[in-house]
């Protein structure tokens, strides 16, 4: 059961206005089917477009901000819960206790940092939790068929590339993540326990 997902998105808002329409549509939705969002807790770009889009609907936001961010003032204020972690290592690990699964809209290379270290993770089994992408106006296309390459080329399990979940609608994209089911570990692999 998703009781709670882990957003990863930009801390600016991209060229492209149906990046923060995006947002905006990602922080309604979770809230009004009752779902809490957990975020790096910024209130710039679509960050807080999300939080204040949660929030807005009546939603649970929980951010988890660096101190060195919150010092910059970059911290949202008007959340559920904000969490001050001292540095970036901290902020993954907390958001992904928090959550139940992971959600990737645009964002830059901290969003894309985010999205790996969670497919990495739930690759060698720290969680079984499912991560999903959501392609706005094609905005991963290219990553997706990166993924694709390095599946062909042989250093992505084919099963292993089933485990990043992507729609262009958000309530698609929801309905996967409630009944995915993750894929074996490597470790799990590796040792022949299946």
């Amino acid at each position: 059961m998703i009781r709670r997902l882990a957003v990863y998105c930009g801390s600016r808002f991209g060229a492209d206005p149906l990046f923060t329409d995006a947002a905006r549509l990602v922080g309604h939705t979770l809230a009004t089917r009752g779902i809490g969002v957990v975020y790096g807790g910024g209130k710039l770009g679509l960050m807080g477009t999300v939080a204040d889009a949660a929030l807005a609907a009546g939603g649970e936001v929980i951010g988890v901000i660096p101190e060195a961010l919150r010092e910059a003032e970059a911290a949202h204020l008007g959340c559920t819960e904000l969490h001050i972690v001292p540095g970036m290592h901290e902020r993954k690990a907390m958001m992904t206790d928090l959550a139940d699964g992971f959600v990737t809209i645009p964002g830059g290379i901290g969003t894309m940092d985010e999205l790996f270290e969670a497919l990495s993770w739930q690759l060698l089994g720290y969680h079984r939790k499912p991560v999903g992408l959501l392609n706005v106006a094609g905005y991963y296309d290219d990553l997706l068929r990166f993924m694709d390459r390095m599946t062909s080329d042989e250093f992505l399990r084919q099963q292993h590339r089933g485990n990043l979940i992507a729609s262009e609608d958000i309530d698609e994209l929801l309905e996967k993540l409630a009944g995915h089911r993750v894929a074996p570990t490597v470790i799990e692999i590796v040792r022949g326990d299946l």
